[in-house]
């Protein structure tokens, strides 16, 4: 019985050995990934690119609502994480191993502008390092507000719009600042499958993805029960419209 427990005792570490050799070999070449796209072009030069688009729209144009639906959605722990946030992340690992494939990133929304600057849509452990270590530059060197303006400027909409600006005058015909709840809650839901969620494409399927936002919206206390009600009648309506 002892021999028993020694010897798996032995595997145990071994296979602990194993993983963090694997680990530490993987964020190895997380880094020289990392270096070799910041070395390429900067991260002021990408930014400067964001910034100097002619539709470019400034935090201040974006109406609070759009913003907090966003962050419902896509990353509820925004203004508190440092680029990296442990809980989803590890929520993500629990229901990918559930699962048996990827089905949930656990990615911030600076993570998210990280991968939209340098990355592209590679699902790969290196590119996640580098992923992170391009987060953590955005944190150390831009406000909270800073980066949702950038990350809001450098996603895909559908449709052929790639940022907020062009996908709010694509869809409603107005400027963000201008978008109303609906409209809000509605353009929050698209960049996670742009594919599926754009109104245009498949309405059913962006009306249900709004409805997920809402709910999102009141369980983090951005909306009241009554605000959220009134918000998915109206979804409901237009979905029944546009049927």
């Amino acid at each position: 019985m002892k021999k028993c427990f020694r010897v798996l005792r032995s595997l145990l570490l071994l296979v602990m050995v194993v993983c963090v050799c694997s680990g530490l070999a993987v964020v190895g070449k997380g880094y020289e990934a990392y270096q070799e796209a910041v070395d390429e072009i900067s991260l002021e030069d990408k930014v400067a690119a964001i910034r100097g688009k002619d539709s470019f729209t400034e935090y201040e144009e974006l109406p609070q609502i759009y913003v907090q639906a966003v962050m419902a959605v896509e990353d509820k722990r925004f203004l508190r994480h440092m680029g990296v946030d442990p809980i989803a992340i590890c929520r993500a690992v629990r229901n990918d191993i559930l699962a048996g494939s990827f089905v949930e990133g656990g990615s911030t929304i600076t993570q998210q502008l990280a991968k939209n600057l340098y990355f592209g849509q590679d699902k790969d452990l290196t590119r996640k390092v580098a992923e992170v270590l391009v987060a953590m530059d955005l944190e150390r060197n831009y406000s909270k507000e800073e980066i949702f303006e950038l990350y809001v400027n450098a996603i895909y909409f559908g449709d052929g719009y790639y940022d907020v600006a062009s996908a709010s005058q694509g869809y409603f015909g107005k400027e963000p600042e201008d978008m109303n709840d609906y409209e809000c809650t509605l353009l929050a839901g698209i960049p996670n499958a742009p594919s599926v969620y754009a109104p245009t494409r498949n309405p059913e399927l962006a009306a249900k993805r709004q409805l997920k936002v809402v709910e999102r919206m009141e369980v983090c206390g951005y909306f009241s029960t009554e605000e959220a009600e009134t918000v998915a009648e109206t979804v409901s309506l237009m979905a029944g419209v546009v049927q």
